[in-house]
């Protein structure tokens, strides 16, 4: 059952799901979603990992059923600064922090602001660094579009982009869910956080500090952030692990999801 609670002046909804038999020394895992989706698009794992682990899982303001700011633009500094003042509502000092594309920018954003309160981190399809010009510019473009266009719109032109062929040819339970997620998505929250995203800086002078177990995952046929992103955050942090899911887009969570928690279990069960 979806919990609210006020944090840094928004109305936050979220999942904080606690298994019967859990152990003290393993951290609940807080999982980060991407845009323009909800915390809904972690409902896959949910399934194999809520009898064992505490899982927290919110919407992001803006997002699903948060409430959407009255600002013109958030940085992905500030959603990770909600993440942890939710975690100090919650009584949660230490997490494993899971975070897919934007999601994933997050969650190096809290490594960056908070590394003692991170335990472990996986990163999915993601990368860490800014926005070249062209980039930035489009950011803007699209910041514009979503308000002026709206969701359906957007969700129309774009979703193919989202997840591989395969997945749009033999998916339909995952297409439908993800065009929902789109199409609900508040146009005016979507379009202030993209304004942010074109303002983030370059986290990839991090990488080298982070200290803690990382998995990184990448879907096969990923368009936004390919296979060599994934392999550059691979490099770049030290005995971190990689996984590509074969058949998926940029959501392989909800594409290859049986492929994706395989390698989320293997990996949590090894380092925790």
């Amino acid at each position: 059952m979806s919990q609210t609670r006020k944090i840094r002046g928004i109305n936050l909804v979220y999942d904080d799901l606690k298994p019967e038999l859990s152990s003290a020394s393993t951290p609940p895992i807080l999982f980060i979603h991407g845009q323009p989706f909800n915390r809904s698009m972690w409902k896959y794992q949910v399934d194999v990992l809520k009898d064992t682990y505490r899982l927290i899982i919110p919407d992001l303001r803006g997002y699903g059923e948060s409430e959407v700011p009255n600002a013109d633009m958030v940085l992905l500094d500030e959603l990770a600064l909600d993440m942890a003042e939710l975690l100090d509502e919650l009584d949660v000092e230490d997490v494993i922090v899971a975070g897919l594309s934007m999601g994933g920018q997050i969650a190096l954003e809290f490594y960056k602001l908070f590394p003692e309160r991170v335990k472990g981190l996986i990163l999915a399809d993601t990368d860490s660094r800014a926005e070249d010009e062209e980039g930035y510019t489009r950011r803007l473009m699209l910041s514009k579009k979503l308000v002026d266009d709206g969701m359906k719109k957007f969700t129309a032109d774009r979703i193919h982009h989202f997840i591989s062929a395969y997945s749009m040819e033999n998916k339909p339970e995952v297409v439908q869910h993800l065009t929902e997620m789109m199409e609900n998505t508040n146009a005016k929250g979507s379009s202030i956080v993209q304004r942010g995203r074109a303002e983030r800086k370059d986290l990839t002078y991090c990488l080298d500090s982070i200290d803690v177990p990382t998995l990184i995952v990448v879907g096969e046929h990923d368009e936004f952030t390919p296979v060599s992103t994934a392999e550059f955050l691979h490099e770049n942090i030290l005995d971190s692990a990689l996984a590509i899911i074969e058949k998926a887009g940029h959501i392989p969570n909800m594409e290859q999801t049986d492929q994706f928690n395989e390698v989320l279990l293997k990996f949590l069960k090894e380092e925790f």
